[in-house]
């Protein structure tokens, strides 16, 4: 490959996904190096000052601040739309930088957004306790039902946004359908992707406007960095997103960009293994008589969506102790091999119990509303042998009595 042919996106959008997802956006310096360059630095410096005006000022291309624009956060951007069949990408610091831009970037007061009721924590506290200090309301409803979106549009409505997979109760949301209806209102659909991720599913493929990300989770997919993306439309990153990150700086550091390349490197490899497996544990669980809620089962009311809209149903998925919250925490606690975490998409199989930490903050009010039961336990499904992962539960199911 030549030094800047990975930057020419009439020739990346060309490649198949496991290709962008190692090549996409590479741009080699003057060395040429085969891994991506990492640009530890803050700021550039020019030849003259008549160069530096010429790119604050539009006139010419090139780096001026690392809070603008940073060639390693370049390149992860490029891969990233390309992988997801988007014009452009902005990455953020973290997930819920990446959730929070795309929403206060494009809302102001008096405007209105409908969101799914199932999302997560952080998502739901964003929607309940910031958007209304800005005098910006919403309406929260069932994601599932295609009708409840139709119904929770008013003329001010600005926004769609919505989980699909949900967090943590694997709600999906009909994205032909949703995407389809805000079109034609010309509502912005802004989905958060990321429990598939691109190679999973692609909402844009839907319809979808606005596409955010935590890659932290699968697109890092070994729990090492923070960091988040948006994609969109080149009109939309340039016109709405990129004037409020450039001046309230959610941007993601050089390191941390560099970090989630090397991940997406193995992406298309990981995410169906991750996905098979889930699916082997899954099906151990119901057997055993547990409830389990994951698309990619025939018993999840929207298995056939899920096989119309995702490859494959993911690395994740809930299911419930019988007992309730102090049974599901015997659970964890009798675990030998799983980590008790609250992290997902990790190349380790994690953990937790999503009413007493991720989705805490809500209340009880607000997770029944959701769906989340004190019984409930998410489980991000890695990378090793889906027999050992059994086993493990197996052993401390019959260690609690299950």
């Amino acid at each position: 490959m030549k030094k800047t042919t990975g930057t020419d996106p009439e020739i990346t959008r060309t490649w198949r996904p496991a290709t962008q997802a190692v090549r996409a956006g590479t741009h080699r310096s003057e060395h040429g190096e085969t891994s991506e360059a990492l640009y530890l630095t803050s700021g550039f410096t020019y030849d003259s000052a008549e160069e530096v005006a010429a790119r604050f000022a539009g006139e010419a291309s090139g780096m001026q601040y690392s809070r603008f624009k940073n060639p390693t956060v370049e390149m992860l951007q490029q891969r990233i739309a390309a992988m997801e069949g988007a014009e452009a990408c902005l990455v953020q610091a973290s997930g819920m930088a990446a959730m929070t831009s795309a929403l206060l970037a494009m809302l102001s007061a008096g405007d209105h957004v409908v969101a799914g009721r199932a999302a997560f924590g952080s998502c739901r506290w964003i929607l309940d306790n910031v958007l209304n200090r800005f005098g910006i309301t919403h309406t929260a409803i069932d994601g599932t039902d295609n009708a409840a979106w139709e119904a929770a549009i008013r003329s001010e409505t600005k926004a769609f946004f919505f989980e699909t997979p949900a967090n943590p109760t694997m709600d999906l949301v009909d994205l032909e359908f949703v995407c389809g209806l805000a079109r034609n209102r010309g509502i912005t659909t802004v989905v958060d992707n990321a429990f598939a991720t691109p190679v999973l599913q692609r909402p844009m493929d839907f319809g979808a406007d606005v596409v955010a990300y935590s890659a932290t989770k699968l697109m890092d997919g070994q729990g090492r960095v923070m960091a988040g993306a948006v994609c969109a439309s080149q009109q939309w990153i340039e016109e709405v997103l990129s004037p409020f990150q450039r001046n309230t700086g959610p941007i993601c550091a050089p390191f941390n960009a560099w970090v989630v390349m090397k991940g997406l490197e193995t992406l298309p490899l990981r995410a169906p293994a991750q996905s098979a497996a889930a699916l082997q544990v899954a099906r151990f669980l119901e057997e055993r008589g547990l409830r389990v809620l994951h698309p990619g089962l025939p018993s999840h009311p929207q298995h056939d969506l899920c096989q119309r809209q995702m490859s494959a149903a993911g690395p994740i998925f809930a299911f419930f102790a019988p007992g309730g919250q102090s049974q599901a925490m015997a659970l964890c606690n009798a675990l030998e091999l799983i980590d008790i975490s609250n992290n997902i998409g990790d190349s380790k199989s994690l953990l937790c119990h999503p009413a007493s930490t991720t989705h805490y903050n809500m209340g009880a009010q607000g997770r029944a509303e959701a769906g989340i039961e004190d019984g409930m336990l998410r489980l991000n499904v890695g990378l090793e042998d889906p027999r050992d992962l059994i086993d493990d539960l197996d052993r401390a199911l019959g260690r609690i009595g299950l």
